[in-house]
């Protein structure tokens, strides 16, 4: 340590007091009111979901795409997609439109279940290659959603599928903001093994749209054999836009729907007022 006669105290001068000016450092009010009114503009999106540059999967069928808001199924947003009944056969229904939607995306997909019932054979006969499937038993439902929502975080999927009974408002509002954040898409397969259950369905929730698949006799061959599934296609509810009902062949090979060919044939004005009298 240096003596005490080498040390030498260090002075600053005192800063001279800068004079206010009115508004500085502030916008002027006119810059204030454009961002206010920008701020409004995208609150009120918000609320109606709209989104800039959205990215949607088309279904590939007209009737179908025409009636969605953007022309397709909404990439980064969270559906909700139950069977027509109780019946295995519609819970396998609605499980083949889920798989054949992820067919037509690229990436692994995370399906979240808390029993081991899923039959991938079927999977990979909507285009849904069992290659591509990451399954992720849960002990509850409660976890279904907690798992989904990592998923749905985790942006390196092309969709994360979730099997649960319940839909609580506060689950299906992170679970619809993981998907906005990462771009991926959230699909719901509400099954229950409860009439119970089965009755809280019509409960209010976040997801962006509401499927309901049902099963529908296949048409017949001329020769003997079962001819391609055929499902009714409703949309119940979504988002800017009004339900509708179509009677589609199910999902090939390659994850596509397909209208019929005696209703491919039928006039457009009468097939869309089919469709109408079925969604009421």
């Amino acid at each position: 340590m240096a003596p005490a006669s080498e040390l030498r105290l260090l002075t600053f001068p005192a800063a001279a007091p800068t004079p206010v000016q009115p508004n500085a450092g502030h916008p002027p009010a006119s810059a204030r009111a454009q961002t206010v009114a920008k701020l409004r503009t995208r609150i009120r999106q918000m609320e109606r979901g709209e989104r800039s540059c959205q990215a949607v999967l088309p279904f590939g069928v007209a009737a179908l795409d025409q009636r969605l808001p953007e022309g397709g199924l909404r990439l980064g947003a969270l559906h909700e997609v139950i069977g027509g009944g109780n019946d295995g056969a519609y819970a396998a229904a609605a499980a083949l439109f889920a798989a054949g939607i992820l067919a037509r995306l690229e990436g692994p997909v995370l399906w979240c279940l808390t029993y081991p019932d899923l039959f991938a054979p079927a999977l990979a006969a909507a285009g849904l290659h069992p290659d591509r499937v990451i399954y992720a038993e849960a002990g509850d439902e409660t976890a279904i959603l907690q798992v989904m929502e990592e998923g749905l975080r985790h942006g390196g999927l092309a969709g994360v599928v979730g099997e649960t009974a319940k839909l609580p408002m506060t689950a299906s509002r992170r679970l619809q903001l993981a998907a906005e954040t990462s771009g991926g898409l959230g699909l719901v397969l509400r099954r229950w093994r409860h009439a119970e259950t089965a009755a809280r369905f019509d409960q209010p929730n976040a997801a962006v749209s509401r499927w309901r698949i049902s099963t529908l006799p296949s048409a017949p061959l001329p020769v003997a054999g079962v001819g391609r599934a055929r499902w009714q296609v409703e949309l119940v509810r979504c988002r800017g836009a009004k339900p509708g009902s179509w009677e589609l062949e199910a999902c090939d090979v390659q994850g596509r729907l397909a209208v019929p060919a005696e209703l491919a044939d039928r006039p457009a004005a009468a097939a869309d007022g089919q469709h109408r009298a079925a969604a009421g």
